[in-house]
């Protein structure tokens, strides 16, 4: 018990941890950190060899002699400041002045010498604590700020929209130190990777005389100064730079290109009572017919409902051909109906074989629907479980899966379990290939459902004969409901009277109809690449939608986020796109264009080092 509780305690640590949101990424939501990583501690390889680093890295300690200016020290950054950071603050306590407090805060371009105090050299600045004088690039300081002592937090705050520089002392903003920080790179210096951070500045501190130290806090933990009080201005400020930038719209073109871009919004993803209405309004032209759209909707209506069967047929019988066609995108709808058939929403597992909780629990009756396939059920003293052809321990039998024990009421399968009951077989779901989840064996014993690795076996080996029966801690393929009537397995709800999700909703039938579902997929994939050959595409979306079939409870699982209605979402649009493509119309909306147009324009702001991209925020203007 110890040891499961102390796992537990571990799990829940990690799990609390990670859920943890990073300061830094809140502080600067537009910088990209896989292309312009943020500063985070000082640099153990770009500092002069009199600077010492403890605190991982963010303490610094003075090491020389400091007899004179030549003694001085100086450190930088890991990493430069992105320009997409628009506003970048950072701030350094001083644990001790030592002997003289001869100390600089500011910021330098890399590859200035670092046996110097910031602020000395060109594309250096400074602010230092012994005379409290600025030094922009010069070694003549001019009066700025009150000095600085031991305790005491001084801040540095650089403005790369006006490339401006202030200094902050226990919170309070001494005002601008310096406005003429390098001005944005040129064209020549993007194209060349090897000089486009050159001009690009890192926070630096300089240390000159012995027992001085500072420590540095780049964001890791709440600052002294509300910089973020200072951003919100800023933000307001490009907003309203953007909402009053002038446009002549003498003709009205304007007004007529963006009545046109949100009549096609409407259109495309079918409000047809809207678009109709706003093209009376607007006087604008619905190009498609409205019969059509009325279509688009309901086939969209389905797939968001998961009853993606139903969707499949629809769209067959409306759009003949379509999916003929377009093979890769039926068998994503197949692969997704596979999902929604795990779920127990596709129609093919609700159908009419599955009543509705009410006609079963109202009635109390056991019988089976006249629709449903035959479901056999074997008493616990009936021939233990194995794969067709074999018996006992044959090394067919799929790994982990246990037969009964005996007694009348004895009963070790928690979810589903293989037996064998005559001689016709539906078959198996056939190997997944060395492209799909390393040939994984889908075996299930007491604990649920687990994921055997095994280069050498099929991924359902097995798992499917002719019979499958459900048991739920009862006489098996039975359960006593609310009112201690006792129920066919396929008359189960989704949710079993404990309130936990069961695979296929809990039906026999349905189980039995979702594992041939899927070996046909399987075959179907088989079939796309030996005639189109490999698509990885295709590969992930079947090897995620089997995975689902590895876990007792997929839900809960690590790949049970497919299981959230949320993801019909994008099969949703790419059936749409399809249909409006077969149409001759466009098959993405002229709105989503010029948000996507708007978007690498920000980008392309933010390497071209125009730091009020990071103000100009879409969701801003997007509800």
């Amino acid at each position: 018990m110890a040891a499961t509780s102390g796992f537990s305690s571990t799990e829940s640590l990690n799990s609390s941890i990670q859920e943890i949101p990073d300061p830094l990424k809140q502080l600067y939501p537009a910088v990209n950190e896989e292309e312009t990583p943020l500063p985070r501690a000082w640099s153990s390889k770009d500092k002069y060899n009199f600077i010492g680093l403890t605190q991982n890295n963010l303490r610094v300690h003075y090491k020389g002699v400091g007899k004179n200016h030549k003694d001085a020290a100086s450190v930088r950054a890991s990493h430069p400041i992105p320009p997409s950071c628009g506003i970048y603050y950072f701030e350094v306590r001083i644990i001790s002045k030592g002997r003289d407090g001869y100390m600089g805060i500011g910021l330098s371009a890399q590859g200035v010498n670092m046996n110097r105090l910031p602020g000395w050299d060109k594309q250096s600045y400074g602010y230092h604590g012994d005379d409290g004088h600025s030094f922009c690039s010069s070694g003549t300081g001019q009066p700025y700020g009150p000095t600085f002592t031991t305790g005491d937090v001084i801040g540095c705050c650089v403005n790369l929209i006006d490339n401006s520089c202030f200094y902050t002392k226990n919170g309070i903003n001494l005002g601008l130190a310096f406005t003429d920080l390098p001005q944005k790179i040129t064209g020549k210096e993007i194209i060349r990777p090897s000089t486009k951070n050159k001009s690009n500045l890192y926070p630096t501190v300089g240390l000159q005389t012995p027992g001085e130290v500072v420590e540095a806090n780049f964001g890791q933990t709440p600052f002294v100064f509300d910089i973020e009080d200072y951003m919100k201005e800023w933000h307001m400020k490009t907003k309203l730079t953007i909402e009053r930038f002038p446009v002549s719209d003498k003709k009205g073109e304007w007004q007529t290109a963006l009545q046109q871009i949100v009549s096609t919004y409407l259109v495309h993803h079918g409000y047809c009572g809207t678009a109709e209405a706003f093209s009376r309004s607007t006087g604008q032209s619905i190009e498609e017919d409205m019969s059509s759209i009325k279509h688009r909707q309901r086939i969209q209506k389905l797939v968001l409902a998961g009853r993606m069967g139903e969707a499949i047929e629809t769209t067959q019988q409306l759009y003949p051909g379509l999916l003929e066609r377009n093979l890769n995108l039926l068998f994503m709808l197949k692969c997704r109906q596979f999902i929604e058939m795990v779920n127990g929403t596709d129609t093919e597992v609700r159908g009419p074989a599955i009543r509705s909780p009410k006609s079963r629990h109202g009635s109390g009756s056991n019988r089976s629907s006249p629709n449903m396939s035959p479901v056999h059920h074997t008493n616990s003293n009936s021939q233990k479980n194995t794969p067709i052809g074999s018996r006992g321990n044959s090394p067919n039998r799929p790994i982990g899966v246990k037969g009964h024990s005996s007694g009348s009421s004895s009963q070790t399968s928690q979810n589903l379990q293989v037996s064998q009951t005559n001689n016709q077989s539906v078959g198996d779901l056939k190997t997944i290939s060395e492209e799909h989840m390393n040939h994984a064996n889908i075996a299930m014993n007491g604990s649920g459902c687990h994921m055997i690795q095994d280069d050498d076996v099929e991924m359902m080996d097995g798992l499917v004969t002719e019979t499958k029966t459900f048991t739920n801690g009862n006489s098996e393929g039975t359960y006593m409901n609310g009112n201690n009537h006792t129920c066919k397995s396929e008359e189960m709800d989704v949710d079993t009277p404990s309130g936990k999700r069961q695979l296929c909703g809990g039906s026999q039938a349905a189980i039995e109809k979702m594992l041939l579902f899927g070996r046909d997929l399987q075959s179907m994939s088989q079939r796309l690449k030996r005639e189109y050959g490999k698509s990885e595409s295709n590969n992930k979306s079947l090897q995620n939608a089997f995975s689902l079939l590895a876990y007792s409870d997929p839900w809960n699982s690590p790949v049970g986020y497919q299981l959230d209605p949320v993801q019909r979402e994008p099969v949703c649009a790419a059936l749409n796109s399809a249909i409006l493509e077969s149409q001759g119309l466009p098959k993405q909306p002229p709105l989503e264009l010029v948000i996507a147009q708007s978007t690498e324009c920000m980008k392309l702001m933010s390497k071209a080092k125009i730091g009020s991209c990071a103000f100009a925020n879409l969701n801003d203007y997007l509800h």
